[in-house]
């Protein structure tokens, strides 16, 4: 099911049975708790100005405006991070549709891309075309590899210690938040690697605290100083770089503005 298929299947039993909401609520809020207490980060992380990244690139390309993927601005800074680590090896968890992986390898040497097997994914009861779309945009792609795997077991021998930057996007639940992000930082090659998380966010401007608190508890005690949010992205990110950050209070004065322009992308 859909993310969207997921909300209005919420929405609608919240509907009928309205105290659900608190439940909801409630759960979250568990988590800001947990993350106040042990790291007294009732804010969340501090943010990185989305414009320091504009200095790289302006481009996202491809972006299919279907559902299930990430903000244009999460792509873009991807790729932003790519170029700016020269030429990196990139690693992903979660692959989807494959915009992210190809928005790394504009400027990559080499992405490496990990999903759940098709088999797996149907046996979760999802339908064989959902399946399908698994890496559909970026299968042919010569600088792409399509790994196929469960975080939890996969075989990450062979690539510790060799990539500049990690994406992880895959299972967003505290426990695969956690195993994901030990997992990062075992992938990065050297002190000079990033590591980009989606889904830090609910939004923009608030956090998912439940994805927060797996990345701080799965984070080394010494690397939790460079982790951030990036703003106006759903993305924290570690960035072992001198930086201007802030402190965001919630809702923010719109003190950055953006002009966009949308092209077809030719085949």
């Amino acid at each position: 099911m859909s993310k969207i298929g997921k909300a209005i299947k919420a929405f609608a039993l919240i509907m009928k049975q309205p105290s659900l909401l608190n439940l909801v609520l409630d759960f979250e809020e568990n988590y800001k708790k947990e993350v106040v207490a042990k790291y007294n980060l009732d804010k969340g992380l501090k943010r990185i100005p989305f414009g320091e990244f504009l200095k790289e690139t302006d481009i996202i390309e491809p972006f299919t405006f279907l559902e299930g993927g990430s903000l244009p601005t999460d792509y873009l800074l991807l790729a932003a991070m790519s170029k700016k680590l020269n030429k990196p090896a990139c690693f992903e968890i979660g692959t989807w549709r494959g915009e992210s992986a190809l928005n790394m390898a504009r400027y990559a040497s080499h992405v490496h891309t990990l999903n759940l097997s098709k088999e797996e994914i149907r046996q979760m009861g999802f339908d064989s075309s959902y399946a399908d779309l698994q890496g559909i945009l970026c299968k042919d792609h010569p600088a792409i590899t399509q790994l196929w795997g469960n975080s939890y077991t996969f075989d990450f021998a062979p690539y510790k210690k060799k990539n500049d930057l990690v994406f992880v996007d895959g299972d967003h639940h505290y426990k695969s938040v956690v195993n994901d992000t030990k997992i990062a930082f075992d992938l990065i090659k050297d002190d000079k690697s990033v590591i980009v998380w989606h889904d830090y966010g609910n939004g923009t401007e608030t956090v998912r605290w439940e994805v927060l608190l797996g990345i701080l508890d799965g984070a080394p005690e010494e690397k939790r100083k460079h982790l951030y949010a990036v703003n106006n992205t759903l993305c924290a990110v570690y960035y072992p770089y001198p930086v201007e950050s802030f402190t965001a209070i919630y809702p923010q004065s719109p003190t950055e503005i953006y002009s966009v322009a949308i092209s077809r992308a030719g085949k």
